[in-house]
């Protein structure tokens, strides 16, 4: 076999039937190593941000809720002494107007001690 043979052969094997002879690549653009780096950081940057403002969300919430439970506990210990003196007060009137305290009389001092 000559030289001449051999690429004939080739060229023939190329030609023939439901064969492509030209090979299409599609050149694929990608970001450099430059480009990747610079992104990651602004990718970071915004998750960073977003992480503090949440972050302050969650703070300023925190301290209203602190508010909202001191004035609660505040609300609650008023309702409980209002409670109480209300109570007081009906048991006083239900003294005043059994038939135990109507049937007793008035006492008038005597006399006065005096040092």
């Amino acid at each position: 076999m000559t030289y001449g043979k051999n690429v004939s052969i080739s060229r023939q094997a190329a030609y023939q039937r439901n064969r492509n002879v030209i090979t299409i690549s599609a050149s694929k653009a990608g970001l450099g190593p430059v480009s990747n780096a610079i992104v990651l950081i602004l990718v970071m940057c915004l998750l960073g941000l977003m992480y503090l403002t949440q972050i302050t969300k969650t703070n300023a919430l925190g301290y209203q809720v602190s508010n909202l439970t001191s004035t609660q506990t505040q609300l609650k210990e008023e309702y409980d002494s209002l409670e109480v003196e209300s109570v007081s007060l009906q048991s006083l009137n239900r003294v005043g107007n059994s038939t135990v305290a109507q049937n007793m009389t008035q006492v008038t001092p005597t006399a006065i001690v005096s040092n």
